[in-house]
């Protein structure tokens, strides 16, 4: 819809009485000017109603601070500014994926991807936890010490060839396959049970003592990250006597991320990652 434009006389143009020469009938003409003023503003109000009040593209007559001539976010009367109301809900946030539960009762979900990222050593972890990873290493090595990530990521495959050697190992020991599959559980989750293949879990071992054994826990690398390794979001994932509430034996060489702030509850409160959860529904 077009509008009638209505010029302006240029200023210039204008003539400009002196007082005492001022034309006759002035109060005349301002008397017969004002029929013509309110037939002019007569005809903008309805033209401005008509616009405000055709339909929009929808069909649906506008409403709310459009209909009433304002933009979105304009005030009215001094109040709070008229926010556009959003298109689409606000998705909620992520799940808190460094707290996955993953253990011989909480297998991985089906459904669960992650992006890695390799370490120099050809190991990889979920790259969320990389940096904080990389920090401890590196400060643990400040100290003077050498330390060795000798496990990390698995997949779904190579889980399955570790739990089935130690299913082997076992079974040549005289026991019957069923009991080695049990005790194997023990010490090597069942695959799709492992926290190895979430990316956040990492065996580390010092260098001049590289057995996965008990002995790990009297290296100084060991004393090192157990007593530093909450400060950068890790936690000795299956500590001693724990065993009933992990499913998992003692391990003085896995460790976990869960995040700075979830680690040093974990270790003020002297708990592992199941009893923290629980804590949380509590």
């Amino acid at each position: 819809m077009y509008e009638r434009e209505f010029s302006v006389p240029n200023r210039q143009n204008l003539q400009i009485f002196p007082e005492d020469r001022r034309p006759p009938r002035r109060h005349a003409r301002r008397q017969s000017r004002l029929p013509l003023a309110m037939l002019l503003l007569s005809l903008a109000s309805f033209a401005m109603a008509l616009a405000v009040g055709m339909p929009d593209a929808a069909g649906a007559a506008p409403s709310g601070p459009q209909a009433a001539g304002l933009s979105a976010g304009m005030s009215v009367r001094g109040e709070e500014p008229v926010l556009p109301r959003a298109e689409e809900p606000v998705p909620p946030p992520e799940e808190d994926w460094s707290l996955l539960l993953v253990n011989p009762w909480n297998p991985l979900p089906e459904d669960y991807d992650l992006t890695l990222t390799q370490l120099s050593n050809g190991h990889s972890v979920d790259q969320r936890c990389y940096p904080d990873l990389q920090e401890m290493m590196d400060d643990c090595r400040a100290a003077g010490l050498s330390p060795l990530i000798c496990s990390s990521y698995r997949t779904q495959e190579k889980q399955e060839q570790l739990f089935q050697n130690k299913v082997d190992r076992l079974t040549a020991q005289g026991l019957s396959p069923e009991e080695a599959r049990t005790e194997a559980a023990k010490s090597v989750a069942v695959p799709g049970t492992s926290e190895h293949q979430l990316g956040l879990a990492v065996d580390i071992v010092a260098a001049a003592n590289q057995n996965l054994d008990q002995s790990q826990e009297t290296t100084a690398v060991q004393k090192w990250l157990m007593e530093h390794c909450w400060e950068y979001g890790f936690i000795l994932r299956y500590p001693e006597g724990k065993s009933d509430v992990t499913g998992i034996i003692y391990e003085p060489w896995h460790y976990r991320y869960v995040g700075r702030e979830a680690a040093q509850a974990i270790r003020d409160q002297g708990v592992c990652l199941e009893e923290y959860l629980e804590s949380l529904t509590a």
